[in-house]
């Protein structure tokens, strides 16, 4: 399946507009990541652990959604859109896009 930021694909027409489709992740945070996060805050760097709870979520939510386009029947999803939110101490994705099928 082809999944663009784009309102369009290049070199392929759209022949059947589906409708939006979303898929979303929620993660908790972990009491020892915040605690070496925290530490990773104070003398500086990139938090490895945040890093990899980020990219999981995105690639959950990123799936859901072209599961849901896939069964709309669907081969694509244009015009995607990523939000990130934090709740609680939990941190949730969200992807959005428009579910279409390419010629």
């Amino acid at each position: 399946m082809i999944v663009t930021t784009t309102p369009n694909v290049e070199g392929h027409q759209i022949a059947e507009y589906h409708g939006i489709v979303t898929g979303e992740a929620i993660l908790g945070a972990n009491v020892f990541r915040d605690i070496f996060a925290g530490i990773t805050d104070i003398i500086g760097g990139r938090s490895g652990a945040y890093e990899a709870s980020l990219a999981e979520a995105r690639e959950t939510a990123l799936h859901e959604m072209e599961d849901r386009a896939r069964a709309i029947g669907a081969n694509a999803v244009v015009g995607v859109d990523l939000d990130y939110e934090v709740i609680n101490n939990m941190l949730m994705v969200s992807a959005s896009g428009t579910a279409v099928s390419l010629r």
